[in-house]
């Protein structure tokens, strides 16, 4: 069944470590002008206000910095999102750094507050991080964090202000609703680049992971059709895609580049079959950094991997 899609565009880097990831949106709209390509004219996109301002003030938050900005920018995101679900329309989210998804996740569960949501985590990173355990500060590494209510204190080796912790607790807490999720509907796909307080959570959980290994020997159709599987009992399903899951050969355009990741064309696939599952509502490409890019590679890989699960969504 052809879907409406509208693309929520997120151009904000505050919650990444390295500049340059609010041009990644431009990025990929450039390559789709150099494939010839209309798609960013027939498909409607909404824009995000955003506060990169705060990337040039003094920021106060050691453990999460900027969490101020970052809190206001995702109660947009969230309401964004939340209202193009009420159109019934799919949104395709567009964002600069992946601190952006907790915001995603509350506005499905704003939309639906019932729903069991399921999330599909293609990522080199487990992004479960917490103001008690980053070793960053860094808010792109906590969104999974932010919607399982997770603070891991147990595991902890910050001491964060009370301040932090007021805006952590606002953060976790977007949409009135917290935790989101649960651990057993989450997946992970590629992860392979992640520390020891978030592999205790990982195990301790029991979370599914495939790893890249079994994506090249089982193929991505298999892999797709296992991860629906696992998220069986989900009423509905949001696919996030890093495009650090991919091999950092293919990956420089990215803030956080890892080895040994999948490829392009294993992305594009995988991705493709998991959003023709007719539980998944929501679908995020995020963390392309053009300022770190060699001729627009990354955007241009991504747009391709776009073009893909927009072709599945359409038929």
């Amino acid at each position: 069944m052809s879907k409406k899609i509208k693309f929520v565009e997120v151009d904000s880097e505050i919650g990444a470590g390295t500049r340059g990831a609010s041009m990644g949106i431009d990025a990929i709209k450039i390559a789709a002008l150099d494939y010839g390509s209309d798609l960013f004219n027939k498909i409607k996109s909404v824009q995000v206000k955003t506060e990169n301002d705060a990337l040039f003030h003094e920021q106060h938050y050691k453990h999460a910095k900027r969490v101020d900005s970052i809190v206001k920018t995702q109660k947009r995101i969230a309401t964004a999102v939340k209202s193009v679900l009420r159109t019934n329309t799919f949104p395709i989210i567009l964002s600069g750094d992946h601190s952006s998804a907790a915001a995603t996740i509350a506005g499905i569960k704003a939309y639906k507050p019932k729903m069991r949501l399921g999330v599909v985590w293609i990522d080199a990173h487990a992004d479960l991080h917490t103001p008690y355990t980053t070793p960053s500060g860094n808010v792109h590494g906590m969104p999974l964090a932010a919607c399982l209510g997770e603070d891991n204190k147990k595991n902890k080796s910050n001491r964060p202000s009370k301040e932090t912790i007021a805006h952590w607790e606002e953060l976790k807490n977007i949409g009135g609703i917290s935790p989101k999720i649960n651990y057993e509907d989450i997946v992970f796909i590629a992860l392979r680049d992640f520390e020891k307080q978030e592999r205790e959570l990982i195990k301790k959980n029991g979370v599914k992971v495939y790893s890249v290994a079994d994506v090249r020997k089982n193929g991505a159709t298999k892999v797709a059709r296992s991860v629906i599987n696992n998220l069986d009992e989900c009423d509905m399903i949001y696919v996030s895609f890093d495009v650090d899951s991919m091999d950092s050969a293919i990956s420089k355009g990215t803030g956080t580049p890892v080895p040994d990741g999948i490829t392009e064309k294993e992305a594009g696939n995988l991705c493709a079959y998991i959003v023709e599952n007719e539980k998944v509502c929501c679908f995020e490409i995020t963390e392309v950094n053009p300022t770190l890019d060699s001729e627009n590679l990354m955007a241009e890989n991504t747009f391709e991997i776009l073009q893909k699960v927009i072709g599945r969504l359409k038929n």
